[in-house]
């Protein structure tokens, strides 16, 4: 039991260490991934790869030049696979990342389309209704003269 209670003390004290830098690496990689398929505008294994080689780079930025070439390998080399498994399991829901973005974008497009159609038809239906009334009028005074 004792060592039991030491074991989870000891999993708290540096599962905290390495919690944040996991979430922060994570959160880094995640960003630039997602950032290059929006410029981009497709997701490629290179996005992956290039996000891994940035956030590896910049984690061991602080040992000098050869730790940021490691980083940067070590990054590279872990993104590619990470890349590859996001983009199967994006397969095998039916609809990738992308795909959901254009239809999204093309719903929207089609929504505020009808939109700004149906605004259309009210205004002309107004202007028919103001002609009509004119030539009404016009009509009625013709008749009284």
């Amino acid at each position: 039991q004792s060592a039991h209670r030491a074991g989870l003390r000891s999993f708290i004290r540096y599962g905290w260490r390495w919690s944040w830098r996991v979430a922060a690496f994570v959160t880094i990689f995640n960003t630039v991934s997602t950032g290059l398929s929006v410029y981009r505008n497709k997701t490629t294994i290179s996005n992956f790869a290039s996000a891994g080689a940035f956030t590896g780079a910049l984690f061991r930025m602080h040992l000098g030049l050869q730790g940021l070439a490691g980083g940067f390998v070590f990054g590279t080399v872990f993104g590619i696979p990470a890349g590859g498994l996001l983009m199967i399991l994006q397969k095998l829901t039916g609809e990738t990342l992308q795909e959901k973005r254009n239809r999204e974008r093309r719903e929207l497009y089609e929504q505020k389309l009808a939109e700004w159609q149906s605004r259309l038809s009210v205004t002309e239906d107004l202007g028919q209704m103001e002609s009509n009334a004119q030539e009404e009028l016009v009509m009625e005074t013709a008749r009284e003269s």
